[in-house]
């Protein structure tokens, strides 16, 4: 991604009554808040029990398909830092229908993402008290994460920060014991090597099929990078803060995944760490630990993960109040979900925000043993999608603003369009991929119906409110109306230095 000029005031923009408090540090702990959760500590295990060590691929090229999607958002939000994020860019760039459809897809698969990782959370605890009932550390971490969230941004974001930060100082201190573990040794432990990679079945075991296969759980480790975007309406310096952000977790996020699966796969049998099914029952990160005989360490890492999951369930909570308010300001959800606290929150779009909670709490009564895979099926789907519609959004940006000969972003993605077409047909082949996955056949089930009625919910929704479509915000459009006035004003200044 390149950059010009990032130390420009932020142009304004619509903010929807959001109230710009977050410094560019806690937009980058954000931003790793947002995408380090229990995609890598427990989705790894399912990603590692199709593809075994080849699973270090699966992270290198989902990783890379994630940059895109973070510096192609990056590219166009530093151009238009609103409320919405790529929700209004896909209504200004795509179309009215797109921008409903994004935001609340986006609003749903993240509630459901929210109920994931509280019940994810709850499966931790229960690494040390197995005889405590998840539902009950489902609604206790329900309610400590909507506490926050009702708060000022600014406390959010300080909280928000410190999770981050735990987790960063957990990931750097398993690395460098990981390196210890597989180079140098511990008391009364030799060193383990790099044998695993390439035993039990070799470094694909499952063949090219497995790796793929296991992309599909990969991808969704990287779920939430999308989150700086979201941010932009309420940082400080959208325009400096917003690339630096994605940048300063770019560089993490590739360096963390990749080292850290890495030692995984490496330090144990890659057959022991593999989860399959709904036998979640701790993380591989924490089994790395046990297998070394550190419990110790086990209970600490145990923690981190804990924190990661509350975190990223708090990062996630954040993301689905901003994008239905910004619905609310498009009247596409109810008016009284975009009014917003005295501390700059929309507190009534976290009410039917925290549905995905209510939904999280439920599912682990009536089916504790299988609730982490079901959500994570359905919220796959709606996710991939989601993702392709962004990339389309970039595509048509680049076309659009070429076409009214509008300045390019400061910040642009190197390679695209390429890049961002090789992306979009890399997720449709991971999202076409997960009828074949056994307990994600419910994601296709689930996901065309949804999108189906969300189509139909546009088309009655759009035609009642037509007659007030002036009020919708359009970023495009009123760059495009500002240039114009802007070259009519000064056509009429040459005309009168002519005469």
């Amino acid at each position: 991604m390149t950059e010009q000029n990032l130390q420009d005031p932020p142009m304004e923009s619509n903010t929807h009554g959001l109230q710009r408090r977050l410094t560019g540090r806690q937009l980058s702990m954000i931003g790793l808040g947002g995408a380090i959760g229990t995609g890598l500590f427990l989705g790894s295990g399912l990603a590692i029990s199709q593809a075994g060590p080849s699973t270090i691929l699966a992270y290198i090229v989902c990783g890379l398909v994630a940059l895109v999607i973070a510096w192609a958002l990056a590219e166009m939000v530093v151009v238009h830092p609103t409320a919405g994020a790529f929700g209004v860019l896909a209504h200004s760039y795509i179309g009215r229908w797109a921008g409903f459809v994004v935001r609340w897809t986006y609003w749903a698969i993240q509630c459901i993402a929210i109920g994931g990782e509280v019940i994810a959370a709850g499966i931790f605890v229960r690494f040390w008290w197995p005889e405590i009932p998840l539902w009950l550390t489902t609604v206790v971490f329900s309610v400590a994460i909507l506490g926050v969230n009702a708060a000022a941004v600014k406390l959010f974001g300080q909280v928000e920060y410190w999770f981050a930060m735990i987790k960063v100082s957990a990931i750097v201190a398993f690395i460098l014991l990981g390196v210890a573990l597989l180079f140098f040794g511990l008391p009364n432990r030799p060193p383990v090597g790099l044998d695993n990679l390439t035993s039990s079945g070799g470094f694909m075991p499952n063949g090219l099929e497995g790796l793929l296969l296991a992309m599909v759980f990969v991808i969704f480790s990287f779920i939430g990078t999308e989150v700086v975007s979201v941010t932009a309406a309420e940082s400080e310096n959208p325009k400096r803060d917003v690339v630096r952000a994605t940048k300063s977790m770019a560089f993490r996020l590739v360096l963390f995944y990749l080292i850290a699966i890495t030692i995984v796969l490496s330090v144990i049998p890659w057959t022991e760490t593999a989860q399959v099914g709904s036998n979640i029952t701790a993380s591989p990160f924490v089994l790395v630990f046990e297998a070394a005989g550190i419990p110790a360490a086990a209970t600490i890492m145990n923690f981190v993960v804990l924190t990661a999951a509350l975190s990223s369930a708090n990062a996630n909570l954040y993301l689905t109040s901003r994008m239905l308010h910004s619905l609310a300001a498009h009247r596409y959800a109810p008016q009284w979900t975009g009014k917003l606290s005295k501390g700059g929150a929309p507190a009534r779009a976290l009410i039917l925000s925290s549905a995905g909670l209510l939904l999280a709490a439920i599912i682990s009564v009536v089916a504790a043993d299988t609730a982490y895979l079901a959500l994570f099926g359905i919220s796959v789907f709606g996710a991939l999608v989601v993702w392709i519609l962004i990339l389309v959004t970039h595509l048509r940006f680049r076309i659009v603003r070429a076409r009214h000969n509008l300045p390019n972003s400061p910040a642009r993605l190197i390679g695209a369009p390429v890049t961002s077409t090789l992306a979009i047909l890399f997720l449709a082949a991971v999202l076409i991929s997960t009828m074949f996955i056994d307990g994600l056949t419910s994601a296709w089930m689930a996901g065309v119906p949804f999108f189906a009625l969300l189509l139909i919910a546009y088309y009655f929704v759009d035609k009642h409110t037509r007659g007030r479509a002036e009020e919708r915000y359009d970023p495009l459009q009123e760059e495009i109306d500002s240039a114009a006035n802007a070259s009519t004003i000064a056509d009429a200044a040459s005309s009168e230095g002519v005469r």
